[in-house]
Parts: C-alpha cells; structure tokens; sequence
C-alpha cells in the first residue's frame, strides 16, 4: 500500500507521484531524491535565486531546481532549468540571458533517464 503524501497542493502530489514513478520505472535515483526534497515541509526547501544558477552551474547545462526559483542576482549564462515554480522576473531573467525555463513535468517527458540532469538544491 503506497503512503500518502501529505499535501495540500494536488499537482505537486501528482508530480511527486510521477517522479517516484520513473525512478522506478526508469531506475534514476535523480528522480527519486527531486521527489524526497519536494515532500519536504515548505519551510525546509529553500527557493534557489538566478545568481546562485550563475555563480554555480555551467553554461548549456540542464538545471532541476525542486521548488522555486526566485530573481536575485543575474544570470548570464544559458541555461535550461526546470522547477516546480518560478516567480515572473525569475522567468524573465532566464529566457534573456537565452534560457529556457520548463516545468519539472517537461523535463521528466524529455529526460526520463535523468541523463545529463543536475539536481539543485
């Protein structure tokens, strides 16, 4: 019997499920460490800003944020990141600097292996 998930929000429940889902499925621990933090109380995941993005990933890289990203600081490198929300600056940030900024559910249907994913939390 599977244990329930206790929140509130249903699409993060049916993204939770999903990621559990194709770890298995998939057998890439990637998806099942997004799925812990995300069923973390909401004051435990701490939002990720575009600068740290900046300071810490590389250019051209794929980037899962399990939460949201916020728009303090800038961003100059091209990224592609994937999180559960975004704030509007934060989106807007990420698409100038020549990003592109998905849902969590996106990248799972394009990288179901989890190949080339960066986990950052």
């Amino acid at each position: 019997m599977a244990r329930p998930i206790p929140k509130e929000n249903s699409e993060l429940v049916r993204l939770i499920v999903d990621l559990r889902r194709t770890a298995r499925a998939q057998k890439a621990p990637i998806w099942a460490s997004a799925a812990d933090r995300l069923e973390r109380p909401r004051h435990a995941v701490l939002p990720v800003n575009v600068g740290h993005l900046d300071r810490l990933a590389h250019a051209d890289e794929t980037i899962l944020v399990p939460g949201k990203v916020l728009s303090e600081g800038k961003l100059t490198k091209k990224l592609t990141v994937a999180a559960f929300a975004y704030s509007k600056d934060a989106r807007t940030k990420i698409h100038a600097a020549g990003g592109v900024a998905i849902s969590v559910h996106d990248l799972l249907k394009t990288r179901p292996d989890g190949a080339g994913v960066r986990l950052f939390a």
